[in-house]
């Protein structure tokens, strides 16, 4: 089999304010570990493809900042946005490159820079069956995540009639529900749609020409022009204008402590945490404290009989909120001076 390995790592990450920065995004802070998680991410996938079948697409604006994190990176699989389009012309153009240089048969197995992940080698091996399925089943391939919890903060797929052991066919793809609605799909069986993909680059592409007018002729009338080709596109994300819209999607559960660290809130779930319950980085001491999510960049933080919290410090700047608001930054930054969110 000739796997490719695709990392999507464009984004803005505004939702790490005041941390993440258009120039330096989410994938490109240390947020879990003391690597950047596209640094992070490039590690986990290795063993599944080498860094020459390795593709990380990414805004025209990070391009250098990319290469310079993986020097061994060559430059020509760094494929640089020139706007976003959303993920379905994202993954098209790269199935595309990989069908130009390896054949449609080569699979390509797509993630996000963006993620935490708990158990390395059960996520390698599911993404390894994942790509195997999907050469041998000629299907287009989704991780569907086992639920730890009723979360309204991801979308569900709910798997259908069985196709193999473990592996269904998907009967239909939920967006993001309420926590009631979440509540009762986790218990009727649904899965976290994780964004985990395989499928064999010819295949993906027989599905576009076929079902998503939105990217089929701005990828015909691009040829080898990625700034043409983004230029004409429409933006659909991949699950409505393929997924969607396709009789050959299938659902392998995962388990594996996938997580997509979406907010600051989030790190709680994946940072490791002290006796009081706190995920704490960088020099920061708590007392009569507990549940709080700290990320210190150079200045030391003290908390003192507060719970719940969440405290970002960065150059200057101490952003202050609860867990339960820090979803909800968007708010924060739209009132926010000039001056002050700039900073």
């Amino acid at each position: 089999m000739n796997r490719w390995n695709v990392v999507l790592a464009g984004g803005v990450g505004s939702r790490f304010w005041p941390l993440s920065t258009p120039e330096r995004p989410k994938q490109l802070l240390p947020l879990i570990s003391e690597a950047p998680m596209l640094r992070d991410t490039l590690d986990r996938m290795r063993p599944l493809a080498p860094l020459s079948q390795t593709l990380v697409l990414t805004n025209a604006s990070l391009r250098d900042a990319v290469l310079a994190l993986e020097p061994d990176l060559p430059p020509e699989n760094v494929i640089a946005e020139p706007r976003p389009a959303g993920t379905c012309a994202a993954l098209a153009w790269a199935a595309q490159v990989i069908a130009q240089r390896a054949g449609g048969d080569a699979v390509m197995i797509c993630v996000h820079a963006d993620w935490a992940i708990g158990d390395v080698e059960a996520y390698r091996a599911t993404l390894a069956e994942a790509a195997r399925i999907a050469l041998e089943e000629r299907a287009l391939v989704t991780v569907g995540i086992v639920p730890s919890r009723p979360d309204p903060g991801f979308g569900y797929i709910q798997p259908g009639a069985p196709v193999r052991t473990g592996v269904q066919r998907v009967e239909r793809f939920v967006e993001k529900p309420d926590r009631e609605r979440a509540a009762q799909m986790v218990a009727d069986g649904f899965l976290w749609n994780s964004g985990i993909f395989a499928w064999c680059v010819g295949d993906l592409l027989d599905e576009i020409r076929v079902h998503t007018p939105e990217v089929q002729p701005a990828l015909t009338a691009a040829g080898d022009d990625v700034a043409a080709f983004f230029a004409q596109v429409k933006s659909v994300a991949i699950d409505v204008g393929v997924l969607e819209r396709s009789a050959r999607v299938l659902v392998l559960p995962g388990q594996f402590g996938w997580d997509d660290v979406g907010t600051w809130a989030a790190l709680h779930r994946v940072r490791t945490r002290d006796a009081q319950d706190n995920a704490m980085l960088g020099p920061t001491f708590a007392l009569q404290a507990t549940g709080n999510v700290v990320h210190a960049d150079g200045t030391q933080v003290v908390l003192y009989g507060v719970d719940d919290l969440v405290v970002v410090a960065r150059e200057g700047l101490v952003m202050v909120t609860t867990r339960e608001k820090a979803a909800d930054l968007k708010t924060l930054l739209d009132a926010l001076p000039p001056e002050v969110r700039g900073s």
